[in-house]
């Protein structure tokens, strides 16, 4: 494993020795702000299951519908098909799947969409967020993560905050993680949440990006797959994952 980063096994979590028995004892309120459908999928659909296996409550809420993702037809058609496969990706995972309302290709950063998105969160009064790397190729998703950024910062208790990649390379940039999760037991979860997104052609976004980006990060982490996280003002006394 590499010098200065931590492998979060999600059994023993601890938040230091004051908060990690009853930290341990109780359910948490996980949440993903994602772009687009198959954005969380991507990034993180293992960490999301295994949370979801542990009994824990998982929302994904997708910033748009996707509606400019699917070429010859019309926004809202577009929108429908997405949304179905969002929907079915979440049925895989065992999260709640959420619409925020913005548009595909025409997201905004602004005061009220930031009122918003901190309404959304604080009602389901999250332990942990994740959402994407902000520095990225692709507007919606630094507008889905400036979002949670900002709507994670006005929440009191302030939950947890991770970033999780998109297609590194080519488009999430300068992604170094300070935070992995063994996902070696629920790949085939992650496989088949983003093979349900047929009209990205999930099967290729899986193919050519994130089984080399899971099998990548498992062997930083000295595990056979991984997703790997930027922890947001990590705490150094915290050695696992909120949750478990």
């Amino acid at each position: 494993m590499l010098a200065g980063t931590t492998l979060l096994g999600l059994e023993a979590f601890s938040l230091g020795a004051a908060e990690s028995e009853s930290t341990a004892a109780r359910k948490l309120n996980v949440v993903c702000v994602g772009g687009h459908p198959d954005d969380p999928e991507s990034g993180c659909a293992g960490t999301l299951a295994r949370y979801a296996e542990l009994g824990h409550s998982v929302a994904i809420i997708y910033l748009t519908r996707g509606e400019r993702g699917i070429r010859d037809k019309t926004l809202d058609e577009a929108a429908r098909i997405r949304s179905a496969e969002g929907e079915a990706a979440c049925k895989i995972i065992g999260a709640k799947p959420v619409f925020f309302g913005q548009i595909d290709g025409a997201t905004e950063l602004n005061r009220a969409q930031v009122e918003a998105m901190t309404k959304r969160l604080a009602a389901t009064s999250p332990d942990v967020v994740f959402t994407h790397w902000p520095i990225d190729t692709h507007m919606d998703h630094q507008v889905a993560s400036f979002l949670a950024i900002r709507a994670c910062m006005a929440l009191r208790p302030r939950p947890h905050l991770y970033f999780f990649e998109v297609n590194s390379g080519s488009q999430s940039q300068g992604f170094l993680p300070d935070t992995y999760v063994d996902i070696s037991a629920v790949l085939e979860k992650k496989k088949s949440a983003l093979l349900a997104h047929v009209s990205q052609d999930g099967q290729g976004i899986w193919r050519q990006h994130h089984e080399i980006i899971a099998n990548w990060r498992g062997r930083e982490a000295g595990v056979a797959a991984a997703e790997a996280f930027v922890h947001l003002n990590r705490d150094s006394q915290m050695s696992k994952l909120p949750g478990t």
